[in-house]
């Protein structure tokens, strides 16, 4: 077992023992999401500690965006305990880049790019393609898309 996911398996026996309910639903859920990962395809397979990062990733993103939802369907109730789980879940993701560091990362990568000899806003894909490996894990794809489109206008 990776040690991402044991950790996840030791904390939800932790939550359990302690009666956090927030917390015991929300790592038994995203165990769940790992398990349906790892027997999807034609063979069952262990994922690693970075593809048990991603899934972690995609259910807290899940959870912002059900937040967003509940919030415009007027069900604040609902907003919050969405909101509460995406922070347990972020508590086990990478610190995300603030809006500074990823500019910066951004600003590098159009440089590159122009240097290669990529202008105007059709240079998004060769910017994005040295972009990501830079911030994998650290930044969502559409704060980055939306940081290289803004670099590549002004």
């Amino acid at each position: 077992m990776t040690t991402l996911k044991s950790k996840l398996h030791d904390d939800l026996t932790h939550a359990i023992k302690a009666r956090d309910e927030l917390r015991s639903s929300t790592l038994r859920l995203t165990l769940a999401a790992i398990s349906k990962e790892e027997v999807a395809g034609k063979t069952a397979r262990e994922l690693s500690d970075d593809e048990v990062q991603k899934v972690i990733a995609r259910e807290a993103k899940k959870r912002r965006e059900a937040a967003e939802a509940f919030e415009q369907g007027g069900r604040a109730e609902s907003a919050e305990r969405e909101r509460a789980e995406g922070v347990v879940l972020d508590s086990y993701l990478p610190k995300q880049l603030s809006d500074e560091e990823l500019t910066a990362i951004v600003a590098d990568a159009v440089a590159e790019a122009k240097a290669g000899g990529a202008e105007g806003p059709r240079a998004m894909g060769a910017v994005m393609k040295i972009v990501n490996p830079k911030v994998a894990g650290l930044a969502e794809g559409g704060r980055v898309a939306a940081a290289v489109r803004q670099q590549l206008a002004g």
